[in-house]
């Protein structure tokens, strides 16, 4: 039935306009912002686990520059050490070669000082923001360890942080690993005590640039595999909220033309009601 009150058609056909230029919208956002979620009213609940891993990865991202600068540090302590090695065993080498009654002591003796003031120079340069491991006071606030930051733990929605905390081993080279006591090479006696001094030295030494070699191996390792979590959370978010932008492209176009059938559709209900007017010619 002919109605000039109620064009029922053309309510039909504006519902249908509508409900094509609102998808039209959505998926004209989506091509611009690459994103098929892009606000919490999109999907409420990928919306928020996607924004709680966004957190996530920046946090993550954070430790792992603090595991970068951690690396360094370390790599500068464990060459400070093999450095202090190399000297010491210089050290013994001219303590041992002072053996016997023809030796000039005291320009052997003058070496060996020159060499132990070496390895001070060592254990006070080897630092690195503040930080030096060879030292007694290791941040010059009395601290004994490097602690760094190495990982995220997350329970119930509560993010704890957990350090990795390094510790020359032992005692410290600033303290143990001290050239200048020892007994100065006066005749072959005090030269033999040296050289046995010296050699227990060297054991303290090799002792600790292995620890620091086996910590800054750990915070590497630990570099990479926060690299690579960092990556994951990237990629499990975008898997989450990026669009399809072939398959967004071809319902962009799918829509265009619903989009102009549909106003044609709407322009011919709406001509409805002047066809009514014919009867009455």
């Amino acid at each position: 039935m002919s109605s000039i009150l109620t064009n029922t058609s053309a309510m039909v056909a504006l519902q249908t306009l509508r409900s094509i230029n609102s998808g039209l919208a959505k998926t004209q956002d989506e091509v611009s912002t690459g994103k098929a979620v892009g606000s919490a009213k999109d999907n409420a609940a990928i919306w928020s686990i996607a924004k709680v891993m966004e957190t996530d990865a920046s946090s993550f991202k954070v430790i792992g520059d603090q595991l970068a600068v951690a690396e360094s540090t370390l790599a500068v302590g464990v060459t400070g050490a093999e450095q202090v090695v190399s000297l010491l065993k210089e050290m013994k080498d001219l303590a041992a070669g002072a053996a016997n009654d023809t030796a000039d002591f005291a320009k052997v003796q003058a070496a060996i000082t020159a060499k132990s003031d070496q390895i001070t120079a060592v254990i006070n340069g080897s630092q690195l923001n503040g930080i030096a491991l060879l030292k007694t006071d290791i941040n010059g606030s009395g601290g004994t360890a490097y602690d760094v930051l190495a990982s995220l733990d997350r329970t119930s929605g509560t993010v704890a942080t957990s350090a990795v905390s390094i510790t020359v081993a032992g005692p410290d080279f600033e303290a143990n690993v001290n050239a200048a006591g020892v007994t100065a090479v006066a005749d072959k006696a005090s030269a033999l005590t040296a050289v046995g001094e010296i050699e227990a030295l060297i054991d303290t030494a090799i002792q600790g640039a292995a620890t620091l070699g086996a910590a800054a191996s750990r915070v590497t390792d630990q570099k990479g595999f926060v690299s690579k979590l960092v990556d994951s959370l990237k990629n499990g978010i975008g898997s989450m909220v990026d669009a399809d932008m072939e398959a967004a492209s071809a319902k962009l176009q799918a829509l265009q033309v619903q989009q102009q059938l549909a106003t044609q559709s709407l322009s011919i209900a709406n001509q409805a009601p002047q066809n009514i007017l014919t009867l009455f010619k």
